[in-house]
């Protein structure tokens, strides 16, 4: 009975509760058998190892998105700064003496537990709080250059820029979710179009960099994707395991557990997730998945258009944007639409701060969608109420 009323007292968009509940479903089954060879070549570890851990994070993931849901959405407002000021030291100090894993230092390791953070995760969220702030507080003043530069321009071009040079694909997702949340807020065209260029212009300062201090920039590593995405038709090793699975599941996939190329395909569990579910899940699988994060993408602009306040509405859409953005350039490099990203697919690939960070960002949507249901609710009601006074006189 308990557990009813707890159902029933939960507010905001209860399809996106629903989302993210079979978006955790799978994590699960798809970690546990996509480990299942990462167990095997890690000493002889059992995958029971790394279901373990899954859950323990997907239980803390759905615990912070909770606290996140309960706090009333206008507090981020205030606490973006602040959490924009922090992640650039962090971004600084990941660069500089951040824990390397495949020649790239994205993570710091978090002293006692032992446990990596991506420090971009953090930033890419703290930066989409201060853009939503300063579009609904700067949106009727930016007049110029110097009135866009400050609010907009600036935190995008230093907390992209810090990213960049260990993890280019991160970086490009991030520019691109601060575009289009630029666009949506009805920032004026020219101005998006002059970040544009001053992000080519960063990214060729990199570039240059990179000629230099191959160590500070991993450009070699941006070229032979880039290479290989255009001029081998097949793919690299990667995607053709990843074609081989995804034709290997068919319509209706071989079942749960029992896919073949988790033992071939390199981070079945991480970058290629989304392979090894259309293997085990067939057509019908991998189509479930798009519809989850489209459905997302439906519920939230429904968000935005119920918003009282432009700040809330900004904030929803920033932050789909920013996890279904994501989730297709995942699933477009496992069918060699895109080169190899090294992105993950948000709340399904193994993952510690990356589930974190995304269910914070899914309980923010789900506190704006509360507050936006009971904006609703109050003006139907009063609309009521002047049809009533209406009738009466």
């Amino acid at each position: 009975m308990s557990i009813e009323r707890t159902i029933r007292n939960i507010r905001g968009d209860h399809s996106i509760w629903l989302i993210v509940l079979f978006l955790g479903l799978f994590s699960i089954l798809a970690v546990y058998s996509a480990t299942g060879s990462m167990a095997y070549l890690s000493h002889g570890k059992q995958a029971e190892v790394y279901l373990i851990k899954q859950m323990l994070f997907m239980i803390l993931g759905f615990v912070m998105m909770y606290v996140a849901y309960k706090l009333e959405y206008m507090q981020y407002a205030k606490i973006a700064p602040v959490l924009l000021i922090i992640s650039i030291p962090l971004l600084i100090y990941t660069i500089s003496y951040g824990t390397q894993i495949n020649d790239a230092r994205r993570w710091i390791t978090i002293p006692w537990i032992d446990q990596t953070f991506q420090t971009s995760d953090f930033a890419r969220l703290a930066l989409i709080l201060y853009l939503a702030r300063s579009i609904a507080k700067k949106q009727d003043v930016i007049k110029g250059f110097k009135s866009a530069f400050v609010p907009l321009f600036l935190p995008v071009i230093i907390v992209v820029g810090l990213i960049a040079p260990s993890d280019l694909s991160t970086a490009g997702l991030l520019f691109l979710t601060s575009l289009l949340l630029m666009f949506i807020g009805r920032v004026k065209m020219k101005y998006i179009i002059l970040l544009i260029a001053l992000g080519a212009v960063v990214l060729s300062i990199l570039i240059l960099i990179g000629n230099f201090f191959p160590e500070a920039v991993r450009l070699e590593t941006w070229i032979s994707r880039i290479h290989e995405f255009f001029y081998n038709t097949d793919g690299g090793h990667q995607i053709q395991q990843s074609k081989i699975a995804i034709a290997h599941g068919g319509i209706f996939g071989v079942g749960p557990g029992n896919s073949l190329q988790r033992n071939y395909l390199p981070y079945p569990y991480a970058d290629f997730i989304y392979a090894i579910i259309v293997e085990e899940y067939g057509l019908i699988g991998g189509i479930l998945i798009i519809g989850l994060y489209l459905f997302l993408l439906i519920r939230s602009i429904s968000i935005v258009t119920k918003s009282p306040k432009t700040f809330g509405a900004m904030l929803a859409m920033g932050l789909t944007l920013n996890i279904v953005v994501q989730a297709f350039a995942n699933i477009a490099v496992s069918v060699h639409l895109l080169p190899v990203t090294g992105l993950t697919l948000p709340m399904v690939s193994v993952g510690g701060s990356s589930i974190l960070i995304t269910s914070v960002s899914l309980g923010i949507i789900l506190s704006v969608s509360r507050y936006a249901e009971q904006a609703q609710k109050e003006k139907i009601a009063l609309q009521e109420i002047e049809e009533l006074n209406e009738d009466n006189n």
